[in-house]
Parts: structure tokens; C-alpha cells; sequence
């Protein structure tokens, strides 16, 4: 049982997540390590993934590097709102082989066996294909509550994308486009055994994020928690028993400031970022205006060891202009502090490729 101070704790989480001084030589080191970069088309401040890549490379990293590795190289791959490094795809071939694991899913394919089969044909014989040129020849339509009801064909995509039948290709602009997976992913990927591959994804996440509970709150994108993964843990101060990678154990340790996405692995954990970080977050663009504490898209800020506050930040492409609107400090910031916060939010602004406003 490892006993850590939470200092050491929040120093083992941030070194993972690839947020300490020593950065990563590129990018994909930093997919690898990090295990995914979840995808959003929200793009108030940059992309989510861009911005998790320029927090750990800094103005080395070019967005056409990331197309480049999924559209060229197919050196990582797009799945379920998530990049993920190529070699991971064995530790899935599993699960797509029992998919869909919900029951909604499962019977509604069972009930379009023909409207499925006219998807596989017609990407065949002309994919890639964006999903609006792809015919609804649904029996039974998707039932949702939500944005997706009635969107059949981009339902159907994403559950023949589960069973691995589907994959995407490429975007053009910003849409997704869909081919068979035999021309996307590799023709020999490795197909472990299931409960192997769920160990191997627990081993994996867990060096990703240094420590975690073995069961949490879980997450529509990517669970939180790691199984039995690593080696049992207390943390002074707070309750119950974590999981530790001995990995980032008793190693130098020096910090550096950023500004995170709010789909940063590191504050992704709601529950962990508090316990751990004593940090209350939550994103705030669903809310109305008046609501807000923080701001539509606030960012996190990293300094050493600490998430010491959010900014209230936008990027407007069209007047060229990146605004702060504010910088809420959740513990009073030092000289020391403000100025490398300052110097964070030029940096990202430079990177941006537009004007400071303050």
C-alpha cells in the first residue's frame, strides 16, 4: 500500500497527463501516453484535441500534423469522439465483436439487417462518403429524445463503426467521412481476448492519469476508473483507497503553468479534480448567460502542481482578436503566478495566430 501525501498525489497526476516541465518530444508520444484525445465540435477557444496537443507541445504543434496521422498515415484512428493511437485498435477488436453491448442499439440493428446492408453496399461500391450521401432505408427509425432521433444513417454508422464494419476515413471541412473499415485499418490487427484487452485499457488509463479510483463516476466518452490496474493507494486527507501507477512514483518533479480545455484528461474526473485538486468545475456553455460563474468555455489554469483558476476566454477568426474576458483566481495569484499565467495566455494567442485582448 502506497501511502502519498496529496501533494505527491497531484504531482503524480499531472506528470502523467504530460503537464509537468519535461515535455513530450511530439505528437504521437503524447497520444500514446495520453491514450486518447476526446473530440468536440466545440471550438470556442481551438478545437478540444488541438488545444490538449498545444498544452503538452507547445508552438511546435501544427493541427495538420493531427490530420496528417489519422487522413495519411493512419498512424492513430477515429472512433466514438476519440483519436487513439493505431496500435490500441487490438485492444478493441474484442468488444466489436459483441457490439452493440446496449439493448437499444442491439434490437434496433436487428430490425434495419436490410437497411444495414444497403450501408456496407454503398460505401462498397463508392466510399468514402459523407453520411448525407449515404440513402435512409431504415425499417424502424432511431428512437431519441435528444439530437439524434430520427438520424438514421448516422446512427447506423456509428453502430456498424462499434462492430468495426465502419470507419472514418478522412473529414472534409468538418464532416466526418465513412469507408469500410478493410481500407482504413490494418489488415493483421491482433484480436486479444476480451477480458485481456479490458485489463490491458485499464493498465492503459491508468498511466495516463497517474492515479484513479478503481471504481468512480463514469463517463459517456471514456471511464474514469481503472479496475485493478497498478497498486493500491491512500492519499493523507483524503478518504478511501486509489490505484497507482508505480511508474510516476518517486521521480523529480518540477512544474510549469497552462491553460487547459475543459475536456482535459486532467480535470475530465470531476470528482477526482476535487478530491485531489480541491477544484470545482463544471462546463458552463449549456447554461444561460446569467448563470454562469466562469464563463461559456472556461479554461482551467495549471500552475505547478496546483489548478489555480479559470479563464473566461474566446477566439474570434473573423476580427482576428482572442479576448479575456476574465481570469477568475480560485486562490489569491501571486506576482509570480499572474505573470506566468500572462505569459501562457500570449503564448496561446500567438499560437492562435491572433491579437491579445484584455
Amino acid at each position: 500500500m502506497h501511502r502519498l501525501t496529496v501533494e505527491e498525489a497531484r504531482q503524480v497526476a499531472v506528470r502523467a497527463q504530460l503537464l509537468d516541465a519535461d515535455r513530450p518530444p511530439g505528437l504521437l508520444d503524447v497520444v500514446d501516453r495520453l491514450a486518447l484525445l476526446q473530440l468536440d465540435p466545440t471550438a470556442a477557444v481551438a478545437p478540444s484535441a488541438d488545444l490538449v496537443l498545444w498544452t503538452r507541445l507547445g508552438a511546435a504543434y501544427d493541427p495538420a500534423d493531427l490530420r496528417q496521422a489519422l487522413d495519411v498515415d493512419r498512424t492513430l484512428f477515429e472512433m466514438h469522439a476519440t483519436v487513439r493511437p493505431m496500435a490500441d485498435l487490438r485492444l478493441f477488436r474484442a468488444r466489436m465483436e459483441r457490439a452493440p453491448a446496449y439493448r437499444q442499439p442491439r434490437e434496433w440493428l436487428a430490425a434495419n439487417q436490410s437497411f444495414a446492408a444497403d450501408v456496407l453496399a454503398r460505401l462498397r461500391d463508392d466510399g468514402p462518403l459523407l453520411s448525407k450521401e449515404i440513402a435512409d432505408t431504415a425499417v424502424v427509425p432511431w428512437a431519441s429524445s435528444g439530437w439524434t432521433g430520427n438520424r438514421n444513417v448516422t446512427q447506423m454508422l456509428e453502430v456498424l463503426c462499434g462492430r468495426g464494419e465502419v470507419a472514418i476515413s478522412g473529414r472534409r471541412g468538418k464532416q466526418r467521412l465513412w469507408d469500410l473499415a478493410e481500407r482504413v485499418y490494418p489488415a493483421d490487427v491482433e484480436v486479444l481476448p476480451f477480458d485481456e484487452a479490458e485489463r490491458e485499457r485499464d493498465r492503459r488509463r491508468l498511466r495516463a492519469l497517474g492515479i484513479a479510483r478503481a471504481k468512480t463516476d463514469q463517463s459517456s466518452v471514456e471511464a474514469n476508473d481503472v479496475g485493478e490496474a497498478g497498486e493500491p493507494a491512500v492519499v493523507d486527507g483524503v478518504p478511501g483507497e486509489w490505484r497507482v501507477d508505480p511508474a510516476h512514483l518517486d521521480r523529480p518533479w518540477t512544474g510549469r503553468t497552462a491553460v487547459l480545455s475543459p475536456f482535459d484528461r486532467l480535470v475530465h474526473d470531476r470528482r477526482r479534480a476535487l478530491e485531489l485538486f480541491g477544484f470545482e468545475y463544471t462546463l458552463e456553455m449549456y447554461k444561460p448567460a446569467a448563470k454562469r460563474r466562469w464563463g461559456y468555455f472556461a479554461l482551467p489554469v495549471l500552475h505547478g502542481d496546483r489548478l489555480v483558476g479559470k479563464v473566461d476566454a474566446a477566439a474570434d477568426r473573423k476580427a482576428g482578436t482572442f479576448t479575456v474576458a476574465a481570469v477568475h483566481e480560485d486562490v489569491p495569484f501571486t506576482p509570480d503566478v499572474a505573470d506566468a499565467v500572462d505569459a501562457e495566455l500570449a503564448a496561446l494567442a500567438g499560437w492562435l495566430g491572433l491579437e491579445l485582448r484584455r
